[in-house]
């Protein structure tokens, strides 16, 4: 969070270097038909992702990934 109290907003390209994947993978799984979306919204045609957001999704992946 910031000082104001509001998160961290995040681009494409920020999702994608810290999740270590191309924008391109990002975009995929932002679909609506992919089973676990990864957590993000548009501002008109540029997408933005909350930081907490992505990490917490990112922790559910591992967790499902175990259960498997």
């Amino acid at each position: 969070m910031s000082k104001n109290g509001t998160e961290r907003l995040m681009t494409i390209k920020q999702v994608g270097e810290l999740l270590q994947v191309p924008p391109s993978w990002i975009y995929a799984h932002t679909r609506r038909r992919v089973r676990d979306r990864i957590p993000g919204f548009r501002l008109g045609k540029y997408w933005r992702f909350k930081e907490a957001d992505v990490v917490d999704w990112l922790e559910r992946q591992k967790i499902s990934v175990r259960n498997s």
